[in-house]
C-alpha cells in the first residue's frame, strides 16, 4: 500500500494518543515509541494532539523524547517549553456547570466524570458510556446549547465551540511558523476529524471509528500503535529519496 502521496514527505507529524499510540486499554505501544523517536532523530518533529490533559500529555512527551509542541484537550490547551507557559484557549467552567446541570436532569449521570477532569483547563469530560443522545437533547434546549459534544472511545467531551483539534493546530502552527500543508496526522476517533481536515495528509489507524476511516487519506491495515513502524519507515524512505 502507498502510505504517502508521490513525491511528498511530511515536515511535521501530528499524532493522537488514546487509541492511536495506545490500545483500547490505554497500553502504550513500544514499537510506536521507537518509530516516533526515529522521526525525531531524522529532524521531523512529532506533535501530540490529544483530548487528554496537559500533565498526562507532558509525561508522554517527556519520556518518549519529543520536541514538537503539544495540543491538549482537543485544542483547548497548547504548550511548548519555549513559550513560558500554556496557552489556554477557553475556560472549562461552563462545561463543568453544564455537566452538573445534566446530572440533575438525567438520573444516573455522573457529572464528576473521568479521573483526568482533576487537571482539565478548557473542557469537561463525562464517562464514555453515558447516554450521548440524551445529553445532546438536553443541552440543545439549555443555556449551554452552544457547547460541542463529542464522544471518543474514552470520554464524552463537553467543549466550548472554539475548541477542536483543527482550530488548536492552526493556532499552534501559526505560533511555530509552520504550514499545515507540510503536516501528516494520525488518529482514530471523531475528535480527530477536524485535525484530518486541517493537514495535508491523514492516516487512520486500524480499528478507527468508521467515520474516521472514511475521512482519512489512508487507512492502516494495522491496529493502533502497530501503524507507526511501517508508516515511519515509509516517511524516512521518502526523506532519504529526496536527500
Amino acid at each position: 500500500m502507498a502510505w504517502l502521496p508521490d513525491g511528498w514527505t511530511p515536515k511535521v507529524v501530528v499524532i493522537d494518543i488514546d487509541g492511536t499510540v495506545t490500545d483500547g486499554k490505554k497500553i502504550l505501544s513500544l514499537p510506536a515509541v521507537k518509530a516516533l523517536r526515529d522521526l525525531e532523530a531524522h529532524g521531523i518533529p512529532v506533535v501530540l494532539s490529544t483530548g487528554n490533559v496537559r500533565p498526562v500529555t507532558y509525561g508522554l512527551w517527556r519520556f518518549i523524547g519529543l520536541s514538537g509542541p503539544m495540543c491538549c484537550e482537543n485544542g483547548g490547551v497548547l504548550w511548548h517549553p519555549q513559550w513560558g507557559g500554556p496557552v489556554v484557549r477557553a475556560s472549562g467552567q461552563e462545561a463543568r456547570r453544564a455537566a452538573s446541570w445534566l446530572e440533575a436532569r438525567l438520573p444516573g449521570l455522573d457529572s464528576v466524570g473521568i479521573a483526568t477532569n482533576a487537571w482539565r483547563e478548557s473542557e469537561w469530560c463525562l464517562f464514555p458510556d453515558e447516554d450521548l443522545h440524551a445529553i445532546k437533547n438536553e443541552l440543545a434546549s439549555s443555556e449551554w446549547a452552544n457547547l460541542s459534544v463529542v464522544r471518543t472511545g474514552f470520554a464524552i467531551h463537553l467543549m466550548d465551540p472554539c475548541i477542536s483539534k483543527g482550530q488548536g493546530l492552526r493556532a499552534l502552527f501559526d505560533r511555530m511558523g509552520w504550514s499545515l500543508d507540510d503536516a501528516l496526522a494520525v488518529g482514530d476517533a471523531p475528535n480527530d476529524l477536524s485535525m484530518f481536515a486541517s493537514v495535508r495528509w491523514s492516516v487512520a489507524v486500524g480499528k478507527a471509528f468508521e467515520e474516521v476511516q472514511a475521512a482519512a487519506d489512508v487507512v492502516s491495515p494495522h491496529p493502533h500503535g502497530d501503524t507507526f513502524p511501517p508508516l515511519v519507515e515509509a516517511i524516512l524512505r521518502s526523506l532519504s529519496a529526496r536527500g
